[in-house]
């Protein structure tokens, strides 16, 4: 029988669409996530093979590959390398892929003391930088450049294995605090220094969620209980300058800040997340913004992505829907 045929009526025409798009990334992941059809099915190996050739697909390889070239000023700039490659791997883009394997060499030439892989940084002196463009590492970047690097198969590289363990060692009873180079002496973020931050602690959960012995240990368990907490005590808590309120609730995509679709996405790895009704409460807030048809559009979008589905508030995105959709099926996956 045909996987597609056994969905309910409402689950099938939304995955029939996203099968016909115009967006192979999307066609593709549906085959996988949720259809779960094996990747050496004829049918997942072709729309692979679509993804891989798409014009946009290889215009995002050609624009990770100048990672190194451009400092990175802030940590949510949607137009750097460094979000491009996050995309890449929500694509499922692997090191097999042509291109991927010089972006890792690029990547690989700097590792910090410390273990973790440094990015060009750009920090003014008032934050306790030099003002120069510097090879160096804060959390929130260096814990979210661990991401691709696992999901594109570079987690038996010995310099990527001591990352992740470097990132657990950084790990507290409260998830992941602000933290960075030791070069920068006491820097922190716009916060109080035993407050955790929230997106370094996404950013670190993310991560973990590719690390299968990772999955439930006690980093990660922290780092659960530090976002479903800050969700319950909305509204009257920010750790770091970061809320949830308004535009928190906001579809948007890519997966970069501390938004709706990012937290979602990355507690929806989690088992011990699933079961909790705090978390439950969360992804209502998500999937309730589906329209009559099953489809999600983007209420907030970077400008930087503009010609994307997903930064058009105008039209449904199927690239958001899939989210959305892969989230509830990781629900129903986990019988809760």
């Amino acid at each position: 029988m045909d996987s597609l045929s056994a969905l309910s009526p409402e689950h099938q025409a939304v995955v029939s669409w996203l099968l016909t798009c115009d967006e192979p990334w999307t066609a593709y992941r549906a085959r996988i996530d949720l259809m779960d059809r094996p990747s050496d099915e004829p049918a997942v190996l072709e729309a692979r093979a679509s993804l891989v050739t798409d014009p946009r697909i290889r215009d995002l390889i050609s624009h990770a590959r100048t990672w190194g070239g451009k400092p990175l000023k802030r940590h949510n700039d949607a137009s750097h390398p460094f979000t491009t490659l996050g995309v890449l791997a929500d694509f499922g883009l692997t090191r097999a892929d042509p291109g991927i394997d010089a972006i890792w060499q690029s990547i690989s030439a700097h590792v910090s003391d410390e273990d973790f892989f440094e990015s060009l940084l750009n920090i003014p002196e008032r934050f306790g930088g030099s003002g120069e463009d510097e090879w160096a590492w804060i959390a929130c970047d260096a814990y979210a450049l661990l991401y691709p690097l696992l999901a594109f198969g570079y987690g038996a590289e010995p310099t990527v294995s001591r990352a992740v363990a470097a990132l657990v060692k950084r790990s507290s009873d409260v998830g992941w605090r602000c933290a960075a180079a030791s070069r920068f002496g006491s820097f922190k973020g716009p916060g109080k220094r035993e407050h955790p931050c929230p997106i370094a602690t996404v950013h670190g959960l993310k991560a973990l969620s590719q690390v299968n012995e990772a999955v439930d240990s006690p980093a990660a368990r922290a780092g659960v209980e530090m976002l479903l907490h800050h969700w319950d005590v909305q509204g009257n808590q920010k750790y770091f300058l970061f809320g949830i309120g308004t535009d928190f609730r906001k579809p948007k995509y890519p997966m970069l800040w501390y938004d709706i679709v990012h937290v979602v996405d990355v507690l929806s790895r989690f088992p011990l997340a699933l079961r909790d009704a705090r978390f439950r409460r969360m992804a209502d807030e998500l999937l309730g913004q589906l329209d009559e048809d099953g489809r999600v559009s983007a209420r907030s979008m970077y400008r930087a992505w503009k010609g994307w589905s997903f930064a058009d508030k105008k039209h449904p995105s199927p690239w958001l829907t899939l989210l959305a959709h892969r989230i509830a099926r990781r629900f129903a996956a986990a019988n809760v």
